[in-house]
């Protein structure tokens, strides 16, 4: 029966890496959904044949229950709030973590890890582990929740002696980390438990609005280890080979984002980005300066007049469900003759690939839709940048500003077109609390109102 198992669970591993590889690339995204699910099915029902299981009745209570919530969930959520969902998922991930390694603790015999009071060294040290980096992961999570939800302030949060004070907690979690191996207290389990939410609250705080994409894609990270962490106590290989793959595949995501934002990745693991300057932050003075404002009707004669636009979505988007209404401006546009193509930066929105899956949901093409690196340099010959919502990632004070919080991060270079279309609600400035410089340039037209209106007008004024 064992053997039976360890194939069955290789079959769910090989389904899950090959559902990451498909979900590389948005052609195959779909594919990449159903062999996860297919070996999330595998796995499942694999533990629910097991020899050791007590109470099917539980585990299916469990499954329903949990079903029944992800359905409710996964049907009432708007794209809009993906991010923060991803957040919260994230930190039951390390809380599931934290309570199985109780479960191990307190019953080690049920996890053939020894009797009470004589757990297996090794095991005491993963079992510690896994609860670190899963208490970690919860309340860190919980933060970022808080922060894209708004309910928490999207500007960093500091005080004197923050870092001090995490190197503090993290070398006493270590100092405990030892004592739980060496004795097997349950105090030093449960300091090990209550430190360890301190810190993820303390290394989340921190950081700033414009950063959270990151930390969102490193949490995810940290929700992979504590479960491999965990496999390990349990002797599960295929705990061990999933954890290890959401692991290492957000520790790759998040440097491939901090070197697209040209940020450290050791600065992202410390808390230590996101700092804000007072000099950086729009006041009242700045928004009063004065802007060229547009309607609809002269979006619509610049853009069908154009031989090249490059549209650059942001979360304005998002919150205007506005992904449909620019289809159908797009659709008109190169009825035209007029070329139309979409340019995403690697933060845009509020986590990784949320301006892709919009897009992907209007069924926009995903030859028109380039990253960064390949159509940045098309900008100064592009006649029109239709900007929708999109505000800290086409901030020129990313490149002019050395005080300011997003000094540093690659920006869509949208000033260097003939003229600037700026879809807005108003002169409030982006996530990361920082004035937009680009609203005040001369090739700027500040196009106020809620970018789906504002579509859909710009459509009716071309037909």
């Amino acid at each position: 029966m064992s053997n039976i198992t360890s194939y069955l669970y290789l079959v769910a591993s090989v389904c899950f890496i090959l559902s990451l590889r498909g979900l590389a690339s948005p052609t195959s995204a779909r594919r990449g959904n159903f062999l996860g699910m297919i070996g999330m099915t595998v796995a499942v029902g694999t533990t629910m044949v097991s020899q050791k299981v007590l109470s099917y009745d539980l585990i299916i209570a469990g499954l329903v229950l949990g079903a029944g919530i992800g359905v409710i969930i996964a049907r009432s959520i708007a794209m809009t709030a993906l991010p923060q969902l991803v957040a919260a998922f994230h930190s039951l991930v390390g809380l599931a973590a934290v309570m199985v390694a109780a479960a191990a603790f307190y019953n080690p015999e049920a996890f053939d890890i020894g009797p009470i009071g004589f757990i297996k060294t090794g095991a005491l040290i993963e079992m510690g582990l896994g609860t670190a980096i899963g208490s970690l992961t919860f309340t860190g999570s919980i933060v970022a929740f808080l922060k894209l939800q708004g309910i928490l302030s999207g500007k960093p949060l500091r005080f004197p002696g923050q870092h001090m004070m995490n190197a503090l907690l993290l070398l006493s979690i270590l100092i405990i980390l030892g004592v739980f191996a060496a004795y097997q207290t349950t105090a030093a389990f449960w300091a090990i438990v209550f430190l360890s939410f301190a810190l993820g609250f303390l290394l989340i705080l921190p950081i700033g609005g414009a950063d959270m994409p990151v930390i969102v894609s490193m949490l995810n990270s940290y929700s992979g280890w504590a479960a491999c962490g965990i496999g390990f106590t349990l002797h599960n290989p295929l705990l061990i080979v999933t954890g290890a793959l959401v692991g290492a595949s957000g520790a790759i995501l998040s440097y491939i984002m901090c070197k697209g934002m040209n940020r450290s990745i050791i600065n992202v693991i410390l808390g230590g980005f996101g700092s804000q300057t007072s000099s950086s932050v729009a006041g009242a003075d700045e928004e009063e300066r004065p802007v060229k404002a547009g309607s609809a009707e002269d979006a619509a004669f610049l853009m069908q007049n154009a031989d090249s636009v490059i549209i650059v979505p942001g979360y304005g988007m998002a919150v205007a469900q506005a992904q449909h209404a620019l289809k159908e401006m797009v659709s008109v546009l190169k009825e035209k003759g007029v070329r139309v193509r979409f340019a995403i930066h690697p933060v845009a929105g509020r986590m990784p690939g949320h301006m892709n899956v919009l897009l992907a949901e209007a069924n926009i093409p995903y030859e028109d839709v380039l990253e960064l690196d390949e159509i940045n340099n098309d900008f100064s010959s592009t006649d029109v940048a239709f900007v929708i919502g999109a505000n800290d990632v086409t901030n020129p004070a990313a490149k002019t500003d050395p005080e300011s919080p997003i000094y540093g991060m690659p920006i869509l270079d949208v000033m260097e077109s003939k003229t600037v279309l700026f879809v807005k609600r108003s002169m409030s400035p982006g996530y990361a609390g920082v004035q937009n410089e680009l609203f005040f340039k001369d090739n700027t037209m500040m196009l106020f109102g809620d970018a789906k209106k504002m579509c859909e007008s710009i459509v009716k004024s071309i037909n």
